[in-house]
Order: structure tokens, then sequence, then C-alpha cells
């Protein structure tokens, strides 16, 4: 089945090794990579970070992190259910983030250089 059928457009020229150079050396693509760096090296240093604390917290700070909070519930296990938290929080902040400003830029990038503009 090709592009035409499914969607009823015309179907998509592959592009060339060159085309493919050229494009990457573009301004637009290299905003793109650096958007896409500015967002995902801090994040995740960010969480390397609280995952590390987490972890040391749990090897050396037996006391802190047996502190009950309430019931059979130590900080420990509230520390160990907030990685869980912030991985999904970590990855619906990436979705939102890709949705808004990585998306519409690599779209426009590929029509450019699928319908031969590049």
């Amino acid at each position: 089945m090709t592009s035409t059928e499914l969607d009823g457009s015309a179907p998509r020229r592959t592009p060339s090794a060159d085309e493919f150079v050229e494009v990457q050396a573009s301004p637009d693509f290299q905003e793109l990579r650096n958007r896409l760096r500015r967002f995902v090296f801090p994040m995740t240093a960010l969480f390397l970070l609280w995952y590390l604390s987490y972890v040391l917290l749990g090897a050396y700070a037996h006391d802190f992190m047996a502190t009950k909070v309430f019931g059979n519930i130590n900080v420990g296990l509230l520390l160990g259910l907030g990685q869980f938290v912030s991985t999904f929080a970590i990855t619906a902040l990436y979705v939102r983030f890709a949705n808004r400003e990585l998306d519409p830029r690599a779209s426009a990038i590929r029509n450019q250089l699928e319908g031969g503009h590049a």
C-alpha cells in the first residue's frame, strides 16, 4: 500500500545523502538539536542526582530512611515511590515539550527535505 492510498497525498520522494548532510548543517536543524539538548541534558542530570541521592541515603542514612511518617510508612518508602512519580512526571514533561517545541520543527524540516526544497 502506498502513501497515496493511505492519506490521499502524493507519495514523498526519498532524499539523497547529500540532502541529508545539507539539512543536518542547516540552522533549522541546529536549532532543533539545541532545543532538544537544552531539555534532555539538564533533566537527565537532575534525575540522576535525585536517584543517586536516594541510593546514598539508602546506603548511609539508615536511621533517616527508617523514620516513620505514619503507620508502617517510612521516609525510605516515600522517597522510593517518589522515584516512580518523578519518572512519570519527567516523561509527561518531555511529551509536552516535544509536542510543543520539537515535533513542529521536525515536521517542517522533514517536509522541506522530502518535498525537495532542502
